[in-house]
């Protein structure tokens, strides 16, 4: 395999894994645990705005995981999916330290370089930004 296939295929793994962990967690805030729940764990968190931010955080999760997996908007979704997770991070797990079962970082931390990694790549040849948008001369191209 080349580099360019090696970095498609790396690509497509990571959205596609990110992707659908992010849509299972905004599922989860939607289905789970509720709107009303997620609400109350806000607050409880200490999350400011938290009857504001958790529907916001839960649609962003569920509709960017997907915009994820098939390589919508990749940039877009991906720069704000990092912003959720620093925020989670900072407002919330920081305090708790590293290990999750502590409360703590570590996986909101993974989710972060994930989506950084992919709104500083993009999505790769193998999604619908590319094929939106990766035409030479486009001037949307780079959203692909």
């Amino acid at each position: 395999m080349n580099k360019s296939t090696l970095t498609t295929t790396a690509l497509t793994i990571l959205r596609v894994i990110a992707g659908f962990l992010f849509a299972a967690h905004g599922w989860q805030k939607f289905n789970e645990f509720t709107l009303a729940g997620t609400q109350a764990a806000f607050t409880q968190m200490g999350v400011p705005g938290a009857s504001v931010i958790a529907p916001i955080v839960a649609t962003l999760e569920l509709v960017g995981g997907i915009a994820l997996i098939v390589g919508l908007l990749t940039r877009v979704f991906a720069a704000l999916l990092t912003i959720n997770m620093l925020g989670a991070l900072f407002l919330v797990h920081a305090p708790a330290g590293v290990f999750v079962t502590n409360g703590g970082y570590e996986l909101v931390l993974l989710f972060a370089g994930a989506a950084l990694a992919l709104a500083l790549a993009g999505a790769g040849r193998i999604s619908a930004d590319n094929a939106l948008f990766g035409r030479p001369g486009s001037k949307l191209r780079v959203l692909a």
